[in-house]
């Protein structure tokens, strides 16, 4: 199957009730065994690109890379999505590399560390939404500020981080401002702060509703019952990745992520794309650590690859069978962009049909 849109997929996983993991990637063996865990169990995926992993990999290898998953794997539909666009510019040169959705994060200056207007966050989401819609690819936003409830304070991924002391209004999306964002700016999903935030040091405790709002996820979709919200900062920081890690030689302090039973309680609420990457790196990282410590002669990176592929594969397959992905690939016709475009030109795809019956 061709590469398919955020908004093709996302209104089939609202119609069915399920989520749909959005994971980052930056190289090849990321990408193999994220679709070998999605052909394993017939799921659709998200496979997303932060400005960072585009510097890191480049645009070509990226497109490259993810058009040949997808000529491995004709069943499964990917969408390939840019995370955290900081400005037109880096969002609408990604659609010219051939992602299919892009996420412009108003909600941050272009500097990505200076929380921004509400006025700046509309203006650019909706001017990005407007350009992007044009030729069918689809747009995520972001209204709120990722970061602890705990702290006050963000944590930086790849360039993207407030600065400074947040107050709740910033970390805590406001449900009739959610409504009315998504009314100004047209955007396909919303992501919402809820008090998740970048990285493996989320919370200091397992979260309760004190640090962890499912509630303002609640509040949001009583508001915008057909709007995709999107859970951004969700990996669940698993406790036996992090007892491998340390078992081989690393520091990681104990650390709380986002339980996988909390972001299924947000996919009945709405919640359909679910943002993980740190739970990735650390399947790899500690597969790495693992050999080397097993191995201190061996140099072939095969040798490190594989079982962290593995690894990653495993870890993949669970999430895509605990949100509710799992069988639902063949169902997704897979509308091509120029389709997508004549949809939105004619009226036919706006934030209250996102849950309309896919066609």
């Amino acid at each position: 199957m061709a590469l398919v849109t955020l908004r093709e997929m996302l209104d089939h996983a609202a119609e069915q009730g399920y989520g749909v993991p959005a994971f980052n990637i930056n190289s090849m063996e990321q990408g193999i065994a994220i679709l070998r865990a999605a052909e394993a169990v017939e799921a659709p995926v998200i496979l997303q690109a932060s400005r960072g992993a585009r510097s890191y990999a480049g645009d070509v290898m990226l497109r490259h890379m993810v058009q040949a998953l997808a000529e491995m794997h004709p069943r499964i539909p990917i969408v390939l999505h840019q995370d955290h666009g900081n400005d037109d510019a880096t969002c609408l040169s990604a659609i010219r590399h051939g992602f299919t959705s892009v996420m412009m994060d108003g909600s941050l200056e272009a500097d990505m560390k200076t929380p921004a207007s509400w006025d700046y966050n509309v203006a650019i989401t909706a001017r990005v939404t407007r350009a992007a819609h044009a030729v069918g690819a689809s747009v995520e936003g972001e209204l709120g500020v990722l970061g602890s409830l705990e702290s006050g304070e963000a944590a930086a991924e790849d360039g993207s981080g407030a600065e400074g002391k947040l107050d709740q209004s910033q970390l805590l999306t406001d449900p009739d401002e959610a409504a009315e964002f998504v009314r100004l700016t047209g955007v396909d999903a919303l992501a919402i702060a809820c008090g998740t935030s970048h990285g493996a040091y989320k919370f200091t405790r397992a979260p309760d509703g004190e640090i962890l709002s499912m509630a303002t996820i609640a509040a949001i979709h009583a508001k915008l019952p057909d709007t995709h919200l999107v859970m951004h900062g969700s990996s669940s920081v698993p406790q036996y990745l992090q007892d491998l890690i340390n078992a081989e030689g690393g520091e990681m302090p104990q650390t709380w992520g986002v339980p996988v039973e909390e972001i299924e309680r947000g996919i009945r609420m709405g919640v359909r794309k679910v943002n993980i990457d740190t739970d990735c790196r650390m399947a790899m990282t500690g597969q790495f650590r693992r050999v080397a410590r097993a191995h201190p002669r061996e140099f072939d990176p095969r040798k490190f690859l594989i079982p962290a592929m593995a690894e990653l594969e495993t870890l993949c397959r669970d999430r895509f069978e605990r949100f509710g992905a799992a069988g639902q690939a063949g169902r997704i016709r897979g509308l091509s962009m120029d389709e997508m475009a004549r949809r939105y030109a004619s009226g036919a795809l706006t934030p209250e049909t996102a849950t309309a019956k896919a066609a």
